[in-house]
């Protein structure tokens, strides 16, 4: 079932090779077909994410099988349904997980990995919510065991992770801290509900977490950095804490780690990715948006964060602001439709 007005051609963004911004370009290209169990979106936004540039860097491909047209997440109407799908319709606004092809002005998503458009959320807005919020949801409620009555910290408070990791927190019932690298994002992440932030180019995290918590530490850290934090990661603790990596900007190989405290604290070090997971892995994350976290949004008690929209003739700019790390917030591409 499909829209009878669909075009044949689309816009979207391709890598020319691995390098800088300077290899992303606009090519047309053919309208992609719903398969079973998924829809076809007519995107109005897609969000702009670091794996994007790490897979334009060369060094995080999409899986084998999928596209290789960047873009986690997108925003937009359904326009054509495949078979097996059941409780989607032509003309609804969802937002969708995608495994890539969001860069587009149409994009083939899992029917189980769409969620419908928050009422206090624009359809542009709605483009920046699901890598953020699968991501976060999976590794702080599902995966880091956060529970009511304890604290959190997630580094890069301001990031579109941070900001999504600080309202989720706060909505669980914890305590909650943010490292950020300025006074000024210090602040954007307070006005989101942290309890307090810290900005680490002025003073040692683990010191100030120690600070902050009478000496105890946290009970679960979200980290985006890894090797060059995990010493201190490992200090912020308190006992049976939870560290959760999702990322490696700091680097992945640690020399001279003293893994005593792991023992004497019976800490949990874990992590995951998302993109690999498997497709009932995600539906399962999305069912527990839709009933833990989608009603907040829809009450406007948890928010999206929006830094800056672009043109999707303007991703290579997207892609310096995301590089230059002066974002508060999520960047998204919008197409015009």
């Amino acid at each position: 079932m499909a829209s009878t007005d669909l075009p044949g051609t689309m816009r979207q963004i391709r890598f020319a090779g691995s390098g800088g911004p300077e290899v992303i370009s606009v090519e047309t290209a053919p309208v992609p077909h719903a398969g079973p169990g998924q829809v076809l979106i007519e995107v109005v936004a897609a969000g702009v994410n670091r794996p994007d540039v790490a897979q334009r860097a060369g060094v995080y491909p999409p899986p084998p099988g999928a596209t290789e047209i960047p873009g986690l997440e997108v925003a937009g109407r359904v326009v054509a349904i495949g078979s097996d799908v059941t409780g989607l319709s032509l003309g609804d606004e969802v937002c969708a997980l995608v495994i890539s092809g969001g860069y587009a002005e149409y994009a083939v998503a899992e029917a189980a990995h769409c969620l419908p458009r928050p009422k206090a959320v624009s359809l542009v807005d709605a483009g920046g919510l699901p890598e953020t919020f699968f991501t976060v949801y999976s590794n702080v409620v599902q995966r880091g065991r956060l529970a009511p009555g304890e604290s959190f910290l997630v580094h890069g408070g301001s990031s579109g992770i941070g900001a999504t990791a600080i309202q989720i927190a706060k909505h669980v019932g914890a305590r909650v801290f943010a490292t950020a690298g300025s006074a000024e994002k210090c602040r954007f992440c307070e006005d989101l509900g942290a309890d307090a932030a810290i900005n680490y180019k002025e003073a040692d995290f683990a010191e100030e977490v120690k600070r902050l918590t009478d000496g105890r530490g946290v009970d679960v850290i979200l980290d985006m950095i890894g090797a060059s934090y995990l010493a201190r990661n490992l200090k912020s603790l308190a006992p049976d804490g939870r560290l959760v990596m999702i990322a490696l900007m700091g680097g992945y190989k640690v020399d001279g780690l003293n893994i005593t405290p792991i023992m004497r604290n019976r800490l949990t070090f874990t992590g995951s990715t998302l993109r690999p997971r498997g497709k009932a892995d995600k539906a399962a994350i999305a069912e527990g948006l839709r009933r833990d976290i989608w009603p907040e949004l829809d009450a406007g008690r948890i928010r999206s964060v929006t830094h800056a929209t672009f043109p999707l003739e303007q991703a290579r700019e997207a892609h310096e602001l995301m590089e230059s790390s002066a974002h508060l917030g999520k960047i998204l591409l919008t197409t015009g439709r």
